[in-house]
């Protein structure tokens, strides 16, 4: 075999491999959803997200201790970016997530979160952080296309007006955003699971007033065998497995390819809402989730030979 056809083989396998990255990243982020519907007013909202990010933090203590012994000065010199990403991707996308989840459903909440690369890419462009070709701007715009095409013609409610729970997922989704950019910038010299369990540490911190309020108000909702099953599945599987799994793709893939991964939301979404919650997808969902995969395919295909500076 030739060397530019073993190339050509090694770029393809690593296109698939990184399909089934994302893939595997949108089924765990969605899941939150399916969870944030799930349990909507049944278990404390903020005491979900705490006792998540509490979980993930426990779960990478050892990389948390090694990377501050390796930098002493990281805490002093990066503790304001470490706030506010645990802010903005863990707090932001914390609580108001599940509390969304009372009043909108777990596909609109995926359905708006999907929006959010295209937020990345504006700011990509402002701040010139990362180069974007023609194909993977092409990409985008078709993926960004099945998304509004399920927003606006699949979800009879969006028409009427937005719901409580969709400005929180909106809000949700600017978070997301800018923690999406702000990830693989903040803590350079550790790795990425340090990383993760300092942003975690910080989520957790600026969740627990709401939290401890929440208990003090329902301490039989909030400390019960259901809630401990929730918060263990949450700090677990959208928690620990879905932000580390987003953040070694962000280092491999750039901040805007990777930001791509919520476009498959809506599709897992549709599946998981079908199993779990008995809510079945029209054509348009299915129309719109295959453009969103096809355009996640171009992007990937446009995606640059390593990760961007």
């Amino acid at each position: 075999m030739s060397e530019p056809t073993k190339e050509r083989a090694k770029n393809s396998a690593q296109e698939v491999l990184g399909l089934l990255g994302f893939l595997l990243v949108a089924t765990a982020q969605v899941s939150n959803m399916i969870l944030a519907r799930g349990v909507a007013g049944s278990v404390p909202p903020f005491s979900i997200a705490f006792f998540r990010w509490s979980i993930v933090a426990l779960g990478l203590l050892p990389a948390i201790v090694m990377a501050l012994r390796e930098s002493p000065g990281l805490s002093r010199k990066d503790g304001l970016g470490i706030a506010l990403a645990g802010f903005l991707g863990m707090f932001i996308c914390g609580g108001p997530v599940y509390v969304a989840g009372i009043t909108t459903s777990a596909i609109n909440i995926a359905l708006i979160m999907a929006l959010s690369p295209l937020v990345v890419l504006l700011l990509s462009f402002v701040s010139g952080r990362e180069t974007i070709d023609q194909r993977k701007i092409v990409g985008m715009l078709v993926a960004l296309a099945g998304a509004l095409l399920i927003i606006t013609k699949g979800q009879a409610g969006i028409g009427t007006g937005l719901s409580p729970g969709d400005l929180l997922a909106l809000l949700a989704m600017l978070g997301w955003a800018g923690y999406t950019l702000m990830q693989n910038r903040v803590g350079q010299g550790v790795s990425f699971l340090a990383r993760i369990g300092l942003f975690a540490t910080a989520g957790a911190l600026f969740t627990l007033p709401f939290a401890i309020h929440e208990i003090w108000s329902a301490p039989a909702a909030a400390f019960s065998g259901r809630a401990a099953l929730v918060y263990l599945f949450a700090g677990l599987v959208p928690g620990l497995f879905a932000y580390s799994a987003y953040a070694y793709l962000g280092s491999m893939f750039g901040a805007v390819s990777t930001s791509l991964s919520l476009y498959l939301g809506p599709i897992v979404s549709a599946v998981l809402s079908i199993i779990f919650l008995g809510e079945a997808p029209t054509a348009i969902h299915l129309i719109g989730g295959a453009l969103s995969l096809g355009g996640m395919w171009l992007c990937l295909r446009a995606k640059q030979s390593g990760p961007s500076p």
